[in-house]
């Protein structure tokens, strides 16, 4: 079969007439939604809706939704439509909400899987809907891969698929949300949630008050379920490579990662967590707090790993507050439901400052209420003379710098100082090492709290895996005066220190917290960074009580 390709950009299109006539008479038409690609046929015709299952290889207990261009048409295929199907599309429609309401008896039972409930959606897409209004049929499209793959978020990977299967496919450009619709049951009471998508569920609320939450939500239904709506019971989304997802806070989820995932592994993660894998094949989908991203990403993130040799996936969870609730579900689908909880009960704190701020002020402070500090220059120096592997690549990349399995510290230093390329390339090779060390050393330890004391703390990757991160800062006159005390130094020499780094208002932006060391006795310094010690600690306790 010849696969028509439409590049579509407006209703007003004529090519929306053609690509029609494919669903008018029976054939298969890929059409672009917001949310996800559908694979789209006429939801009336039997042999076309059969034509979905065999080209998708979908198993034929899988419901279907039906497209349709407005509310307007809930009546012309819907018994008894109650009044908050209205509400909810007056709210939501055209946009990423299905509606499970009775059907009529003429809809049939192969579209709605055997049930006498059919799914009803109005996609955000103004040339879908213009070719549903000229086609004059609702229309049948589950998502347009492969039965049990990640879906499609762009007509190229509808291309990858379905090539060949079916009649046409509609490239209206990138899918804007990047998960499928939310499905609401509105033949029960209350509400049920049966699958969550590109509308949040607090939404939802807003509108109807009490929503209950079907158990597909959070596990796989059993094989004797029938399932009420699609992606409710079979393994969906999945790469070929196995998957297992990560979940817990950000930096409790990196660390577990960190600490556990093989080299050569696939990693699935957050923005800010990609330094720490430079051992692993990494795709990213956004920041840990733009959900709407990781949305948009996460199916193409699962996709590219078919074009890798990874054997194994590893990836890492949002909660379950808006869109996170969608993301996490499309992931453990793919996963298969096989979890991991990251939770580990520490408290992980990064401090950094420029030096003279008085960090080891607040270091002792934290060292005396139990905190194991970890030292990452003494980390750094303890690497290079124990850590096989770090010195195997810095052999690699600075020939000569390891005799008998000793590393020559002296040669090593002459040959990167003075150079911004090697000391660039020296830099990246520590950073594949060193941030791993650290954290194993963390995962392994029973220690309840842990300092992580780095100048470098964000530019490594190891900010992220802290639960919370402290500037320590204090006024230049101050530094200077420190500087030159602590290692008997002139005033020139002392600034010249201090203006070579980072300005501390970097320090104070990427930090959650602020220790200003201005203190004028270390007596005061001492009882200033027990308190702030003592406050950090209650508070980070709460936090962890309330979730």
């Amino acid at each position: 079969m010849t696969t028509h390709w439409f590049k579509i950009e407006s209703p007003d299109d004529p090519q929306v007439a053609a690509a029609a006539d494919i669903l008018r008479r029976g054939g298969l038409l890929a059409i672009p939604t917001e949310t996800v690609y559908g694979l789209g046929a006429d939801g009336l015709n039997e042999n076309a809706v059969a034509g979905i299952f065999a080209a998708k290889g979908r198993p034929q207990d899988n419901p279907l939704i039906l497209h349709v261009p407005s509310a307007d048409w809930l009546a012309r295929y819907c018994e008894d439509v109650p009044e908050t199907a209205y509400r909810l599309a007056e709210a939501f429609w055209p946009g990423p909400l299905t509606m499970i309401l009775r059907k009529k008896p003429f809809v049939p039972l192969r579209t709605t899987g055997g049930l006498d409930t059919v799914g009803m959606r109005c996609p955000d897409h103004a040339v879908t809907r213009a070719i549903i209004a000229a086609a004059g049929v609702p229309v049948a499209a589950p998502s347009a891969n492969t039965s049990g793959r990640p879906s499609c978020t762009t007509a190229a990977h509808v291309r990858e698929d379905m090539d060949g299967k079916i009649d046409g496919i509609v490239d209206g450009g990138d899918c804007t949300v990047g998960v499928e619709s939310t499905i609401i049951d509105l033949t029960v009471a209350p509400p049920r949630l049966l699958r969550p998508g590109g509308l949040p569920l607090e939404k939802l609320r807003a509108v109807l008050g009490e929503v209950a939450l079907d158990k597909a939500v959070t596990q796989q239904l059993s094989a004797g379920e029938k399932p009420r709506a699609p992606g409710m019971k079979y393994r969906h989304y999945a790469p070929k490579a196995p998957v297992t997802v990560v979940t817990g806070k950000p930096a409790e989820s990196g660390r577990w990662l960190c600490a556990h995932v093989p080299e050569g592994a696939g990693v699935i993660a957050f923005d800010e967590y990609a330094p720490l894998f430079s051992a692993q094949t990494v795709r990213t989908i956004g920041s840990a707090d733009n959900k709407a991203e990781q949305a948009r990403l996460v199916f193409d993130a699962l996709r590219s790993f078919d074009d890798t040799d990874v054997t194994e996936i590893y990836a890492q969870c949002p909660d379950s507050e808006g869109l996170g609730l969608a993301v996490g579900n499309r992931l453990k689908k793919a996963a298969g439901f096989h979890t991991v909880d990251a939770h580990d009960g520490k408290l992980v704190v990064g401090f950094t400052g420029g030096t003279g701020a008085g960090k080891t002020t607040l270091l002792r402070a934290f060292a005396d209420a139990g905190a194991y500090i970890v030292d990452c220059d003494a980390f750094y120096y303890e690497q290079l003379r124990s850590d096989r592997l770090l010195q195997a690549d810095l052999d690699a990349a600075f020939p000569g710098v390891l005799h008998d399995g000793e590393l020559d510290r002296q040669k090593l230093g002459k040959l990167v100082f003075g150079s911004a390329e090697r000391l660039a390339k020296l830099d990246r090779i520590v950073r594949a090492h060193l941030p791993r060390a650290i954290i194993r050393a963390i995962d392994v330890s029973d220690a309840p709290y842990f300092g992580v004391d780095a100048i470098k703390l964000f530019e490594s990757g190891l900010g992220a895996v802290c639960d919370v991160t402290v500037a320590v800062t204090a006024p230049e006159e101050t530094r200077i005066r420190r500087i030159m005390a602590r290692d008997g130094i002139d005033e020139d020499r002392a600034r010249a220190r201090v203006g070579a780094q980072k300005d501390e208002a970097l320090f104070r932006r990427q930090c959650s917290l602020e220790f200003v060391n201005d203190f004028p006795t270390r007596t005061e310094a001492d009882a200033a960074a027990a308190g702030f010690v003592q406050k950090l600690l209650t508070e980070s306790k709460e936090d962890k009580q309330h979730g």
